[in-house]
């Protein structure tokens, strides 16, 4: 049985499809069924699957059609020839869907009430999802479909070889006692807390917990966070740009907890298996949120959040969350 997962990207989409292909490979397997399973990703947010055990293939593509058009009809042809007896939309986007067509699979399967009209590409359709679910679960539920195991959601994320890469890292830095991480970026304007006041909590939380501070970014972010770093003091420092999606699960893994806006790498952390304090305004973490126990949520929860909107000329929904709540509840996961 030939299986095609479509999750192209974002980087914290994609960790939250890792419980169901876990739920479909033990299931599959758990029922006599000899399963290859390949997944179809974007470059952005390829390494974060990477040398993973169950994945048969890992298929990275080029974003943007016309920009890579000549790769991509390569991995077209690539795709078909394989001949899949099943593929699974777990994107329900038009990009997504355009692939589902492509691959020629025989059962085209994803939710009926995707987006972009993708549920055209489909042959094998569920019924609407409840977009107030939990994005993990409504990816089980495809999973479950097919065959996937029951049961707790389950992160099939090793990182045992990324640690030791992080742990010299972190002592060239000049890091060798329990630290926690700061995650302060985010693809959203309207996600981003104050930089002033996550170097004020920052500072005392060092205070409180004599733990140091370790800040984490893109590339694009090492200049910023290094200047957040300098201004914490000497017991911070910043990993920005300097660590691949594995690693920065890996320096999670070690942390004594995270505190970040709602992002990628905040999946990455909660699946990693770090406790997390998260900061939300926008968005909903009932749908979105670090998934699993043990983590907290802040937000002011006033009358126009969530709105999903990535511009505001008033974000009070971030800016009214104090240092004080923020370091109430760090305190409480670094314990």
């Amino acid at each position: 049985m030939k299986v095609l997962i479509i999750k192209l990207s974002s980087i914290g989409d994609c960790v939250q499809t890792l419980p169901a292909l876990y739920s479909l490979r033990n299931g599959l397997g758990g029922k006599g069924a000899k399963a290859r399973i390949d997944w179809l990703v974007e470059e952005a947010a390829s390494s974060v699957l990477k040398d993973n055990p169950i994945i048969d293939d890992l298929i990275v593509v080029k974003r943007g059609w016309f920009r890579n058009l000549r790769e991509n009809l390569r991995a077209a042809r690539r795709i078909r020839k394989e001949n899949y007896d099943v593929v699974v939309d777990f994107q329900g986007l038009l990009k997504s869907g355009v692939w589902v067509f492509l691959s020629g699979g025989r059962r085209k399967i994803g939710f009926r009430n995707g987006r972009e009209l993708s549920h055209l590409f489909l042959n094998e359709k569920l019924p609407p999802f409840d977009i107030e679910r939990h994005a993990v679960d409504r990816y089980l539920d495809l999973a479950r479909y097919l065959g996937g195991e029951k049961g707790e959601a389950v992160f099939p994320l090793d990182v045992e070889k990324e640690k030791t890469v992080v742990k010299k890292k972190m002592e060239k830095a000049g890091i060798t006692g329990g630290f926690f991480v700061i995650v302060p970026r985010a693809r959203w304007a309207t996600k981003l807390w104050n930089d002033e006041k996550f170097v004020e909590l920052a500072k005392r939380l060092i205070e409180k917990t004599g733990l140091s501070a370790v800040i984490a970014g893109g590339v694009g972010d090492k200049e910023s966070l290094s200047g957040m770093a300098k201004a914490i003091g000497k017991k911070a420092v910043s990993l920005a740009g300097a660590t691949d999606l594995k690693e920065l699960a890996a320096l999670f893994k070690l942390s004594k907890g995270v505190v970040t806006v709602d992002s990628g790498p905040m999946h990455l952390a909660s699946a990693s298996g770090a406790k997390v304090v998260a900061l939300f305004g926008p968005t909903a973490p009932w749908r979105t949120g670090p998934y699993g126990p043990g983590h907290i949520v802040l937000r002011k929860g006033i009358p126009c959040s969530p709105c999903f909107k990535r511009a505001c000329n008033d974000p009070k929904c971030m800016t009214g969350i104090t240092v004080d709540e923020a370091l109430e509840g760090a305190l409480k996961i670094l314990k």
